[in-house]
């Protein structure tokens, strides 16, 4: 179905999971809107504000693994998880 686009099994699954993680924060919203709250960032946010930004940061945590250490990608992928949940929670 998706031969067109030459995609490996882990560029799928990411976008995958992505596309699972808007789907969900777009049904979270339709069943329980949300409200801008101020937590430790500088901005008031709501949840999809959080997301975004937590996003953004992965993919530089990622860019910032790849691009300077010698790290494996599976700690930056661990930390990545860890400040999205920090960040939805208390962000």
């Amino acid at each position: 179905m998706m031969e067109w686009m030459v995609w490996t099994l882990p560029t799928a699954l990411f976008f995958g999971v992505i596309a699972t993680g808007l789907l969900g924060m777009t049904i979270w919203e339709v069943v329980s809107p949300t409200i801008e709250r101020k937590g430790f960032l500088p901005i008031s946010t709501t949840r999809g504000d959080r997301f975004f930004i937590g996003l953004l940061t992965s993919a530089y945590i990622h860019l910032v693994v790849v691009g300077f250490t010698d790290i494996s990608l599976w700690l930056a992928l661990g930390v990545s998880i860890v400040w999205m949940a920090i960040l939805m929670r208390w962000g």
